[in-house]
């Protein structure tokens, strides 16, 4: 699903749009007169990064990309200004599908929930100094893919970008990449948070993201991720097939990511990680946040006719029990469908994605 043999000659023929090449046409860069890079190649002419981002006027939707035939997209590279990171919108469609099979926040997609930068170093997404996002996930196709972004702030933004894919090759048998964004701010009493919610068809579940806020006192991460898998979560009695052991234990640590006399200990590794860790500063960090990570490219969770995910949120209380928490948490869920469409959330406005 994922991977190919980098030595294999394939009939496919390699594209990249961005502000330098809009339509991605072979000859087709380097030959802007206008652009926001204009006034600095005054000097030099045509060629010469005339246009190498684009402007996005408050409220408005830009168009990424319009690719037309059977394809795929192999890398997205995006970056813009720290305060755009959960202002703009990110959506895919598939196959001429009306809907959006993709709709997160640029900054979420790419494991920047907080708004501030953290260095994730994965398999499938990395973000590099400062605010360099770079996508791996393969997003195949066979009757076309359309990208945009929504700028839902009162300013208007910059974004640099560049989408490359292939044209052509047999994506008959592949799913179409979909991601579902959800926040629970704050998380109501003894409820879970649900990451997906009754998706229909086959598929497999590929990747997590959660920007967790933390509103309480003590350690915030018993809780189970829950995969209900195939009309698991359709039964008077829901039980899950897929049941964790914890939350730090899903994202590949243990014991609180606790290591003794240094606390919290971040890690980023190919497949899961800890990334990002945001302490209390004595003024207006007032909470705990954190970045977390779990890809499933080794070991996706297959389902046939349908699937719900949700998590937990527990800590303790006295008696050692467990304690019911009220925490701040957005996720971000990644899935291939053998449909361009799928039940989703109703898209985010602007103080639904706010940092509080």
């Amino acid at each position: 699903m994922l991977h190919h043999d980098i030595a294999a000659l394939r009939a496919v023929r390699t594209r990249s749009i961005s502000p330098e090449n809009f339509t991605g046409a072979k000859g087709g860069g380097g030959r802007a007169t206008e652009g926001t890079g204009s006034a600095c190649a005054r000097d030099l002419g045509v060629g010469w990064k005339v246009s190498p981002s684009v402007r996005i006027g408050a409220g408005e939707t830009f168009d990424l990309a319009r690719i037309t035939g059977a394809g795929r997209i192999t890398h997205i590279w995006l970056t813009t200004h720290t305060d755009n990171w959960r202002r703009l919108l990110l959506r895919a469609y598939w196959d001429g599908a009306e809907e959006p099979a993709v709709e997160v926040p640029v900054g979420d997609f790419f494991g920047q929930g907080w708004g501030r930068f953290a260095q994730l170093s994965s398999s499938m997404i990395a973000a590099n100094p400062n605010g360099g996002f770079n996508s791996y996930w393969p997003m195949p196709f066979v009757d076309g893919a359309h990208l945009t972004i929504e700028n839902l702030s009162a300013d208007d933004v910059v974004v640099y970008y560049q989408v490359t894919y292939e044209e052509g090759g047999d994506q008959g048998d592949t799913g179409r990449l979909h991601a579902q964004w959800r926040r629970s701010n704050p998380l109501a009493d003894a409820t879970t948070h649900v990451l997906l919610d009754g998706v229909e068809g086959k598929g497999q579940y590929v990747g997590t993201y959660l920007a967790w806020g933390v509103n309480s006192t003590g350690w915030w991460g018993e809780g189970e991720v829950k995969f209900f898998l195939d009309g698991d979560a359709s039964a008077d009695e829901r039980f899950p097939t897929i049941c964790g052991t914890g939350t730090e234990d899903y994202f590949g640590g243990a014991w609180n990511f606790d290591i003794p006399g240094q606390g919290y200990t971040a890690f980023t590794t190919p497949y899961l990680g800890l990334h990002q860790i945001i302490r209390p500063d004595g003024l207006y960090d007032s909470q705990q946040r954190f970045g977390m990570y779990r890809w499933h490219v080794l070991d996706p969770i297959h389902f046939d006719v349908g699937l719900t995910v949700d998590i937990q949120a527990l800590g303790w209380r006295s008696g050692g029990r467990y304690l019911p928490l009220h925490d701040d948490i957005a996720s971000t869920a990644f899935f291939y469908l053998d449909r361009p469409t799928a039940n989703r959330p109703a898209a985010p406005g602007v103080d639904d994605l706010e940092v509080l």
